[in-house]
């Protein structure tokens, strides 16, 4: 039995092992970085392979699931989290940091994230929210010199705690009108009769998932953190834990309530509806990028929970395919801003950005292509992003929202066409520095898969997104 159980956790103990090994050598040899972040490179690969091939079924007392849509999470989730340590270790030792932790940190974020995707109950979902959690706290934080880095760490920390405690208050309200932490169980309750507890718990549980994706109105935590924590982090927790959470959030749904679909539905609606709103309108003022493009992430979970908010199987599998291709975007739109300096001075305000396009063309090129694809402008990855969640929604009768969702796309549409327009057309504020290899590596290979090029990949990733969706418990 014990062997059963372990066969199903393999890639959660290849990470926890990994981690623990690497962190006691970091400890013996600090000076190894670069050692320490290949390897933890390699153990994540190996994560996404063994994730991939690992089988189905359910372990450790239903606490821990393995099936197609745990698969199609953990491989995106791991080698998203892989992607971002050649991203930002190099960046801290540019800045004199030569820090073994960062890998450390990014592979226990990845075992939270995983335990999220095949979260069972109501203890592993909660085990896996705070073990990544944590880790990205510390992250905010890590650039100790830099006031904004650490004034981002303890916000997110502190505001992490409320959000939290509104999660764990709705995970005991479930518990206690279900009888059990199980979803399957969980639902069988659900289902029998309208009980107004189990739905005030589940309306708990979602906000305290909402705070995770940075849905309004619990995006409170998002500019500022963005602003302040290290570029190359942000590229990593603007991508993987989004998908992460979003993943979490439709297993606690499908699995859980899925005989609540009409409840659930209305709240999913008006947040959605309230995300997009904030992040089409707010974004409009930002000067400085990394905000900007927080309330970008903002208005962009929006879109994803209106695919959820359908109800359906299709809906499931637009949300898989739209945060997957928006994990492309964001994190080469913080591999552009990782890689562009100024004589020693980070460029991260729309003015730094003038005549950019003449002094880095190719750093420039990848910056319009990231800007258009999350527009949502053919032919795009965006764009197929944004036409499958709207299909999803009107398919399931969601006509006033999909029409509210694409009015803030309208509006959002100013600060990315006007980022362009300094980027294109505004003269050049002096030269800048050499983009460093990897950054500017990185960039350039998801501009790759933003532009017409993620159209041949879309077939398979749409037919993955199927099996996934098809895997939990929406018709």
């Amino acid at each position: 039995m014990l062997s059963a159980n372990l066969a199903l956790a393999v890639p959660e103990i290849i990470l926890a092992v990994g981690a623990l090994a690497l962190l006691v050598i970091g400890a013996f040899a600090q000076k190894q970085t670069t050692l320490i972040g290949g390897a933890s490179v390699v153990v994540l690969v190996a994560a996404a392979v063994a994730a991939a091939t690992q089988p189905f079924g359910t372990a450790f007392g239903g606490g821990l699931i393995s099936d197609a849509a745990a698969t199609f999470a953990k491989v995106a989730i791991y080698l998203a989290s892989a992607i971002a340590i050649p991203l930002a270790q190099p960046w801290f030792e540019r800045r004199g940091m030569r820090t073994f932790e960062l890998p450390v940190l990014i592979l226990l974020a990845a075992l939270g994230m995983g335990m999220m995707a095949s979260a069972g109950d109501l203890i592993s979902l909660y085990v896996g929210v705070e073990l990544h959690s944590l880790a990205l706290y510390i992250m905010a934080a890590m650039h100790r010199d830099n006031a904004k880095a650490s004034e981002a760490g303890l916000k997110y920390f502190v505001l992490g705690a409320l959000s939290s405690g509104l999660l764990l208050y709705g995970a005991s309200l479930i518990y206690g009108f279900a009888g059990s932490t199980l979803f399957s169980e969980i639902a069988v309750a659900a289902g029998s009769e309208a009980n107004t507890g189990l739905l005030f718990g589940l309306v708990f549980l979602i906000c305290g998932l909402a705070f995770k994706v940075s849905a309004a109105p619990f995006h409170m935590w998002t500019p500022d953190v963005y602003e302040g924590a290290p570029t190359p982090v942000v590229a990593f927790f603007a991508a993987a834990p989004k998908l992460a959470a979003m993943i979490l959030f439709a297993r606690v749904l499908a699995d859980g309530f899925a005989g609540a679909v009409d409840q659930w539905q209305q709240v999913l609606v008006a947040i959605s509806l309230i995300s997009v709103a904030v992040g089409a309108f707010a974004g409009l003022v930002q000067k400085n990028l990394k905000r900007l493009w927080a309330y970008s992430s903002i208005a962009n979970i929006g879109y994803a929970l209106l695919g959820l908010a359908s109800g359906t199987s299709e809906g499931v599998q637009a949300m898989l395919v739209f945060m997957v291709l928006y994990m492309i975007d964001v994190t080469g739109f913080f591999a552009c801003l990782a890689a562009l300096s100024r004589q020693g001075r980070a460029m991260e305000t729309i003015e730094d950005m003038a005549g950019l396009i003449k002094e880095r063309p190719a750093i420039g090129f990848a910056m319009t292509i990231f800007s258009l694809s999350a527009l949502g402008l053919p032919p795009f990855s965006g764009f197929f992003a944004k036409i499958f969640v709207f299909k999803a929604a009107l398919d399931a009768g969601l006509w006033g929202v999909a029409v509210a969702g694409l009015v803030g796309s309208v509006v959002a549409a100013f600060y990315y066409l006007r980022l362009i327009k300094v980027m294109w057309f505004d003269g050049s504020q002096g030269a800048t520095d050499k983009p460093p290899a990897e950054a500017n590596a990185i960039a350039l290979a998801s501009a790759a898969f933003a532009f017409p090029v993620v159209i041949v990949a879309l077939y398979w990733l749409n037919d993955a997104a199927a099996t996934a969706a098809q895997a939990l418990g929406l018709v």
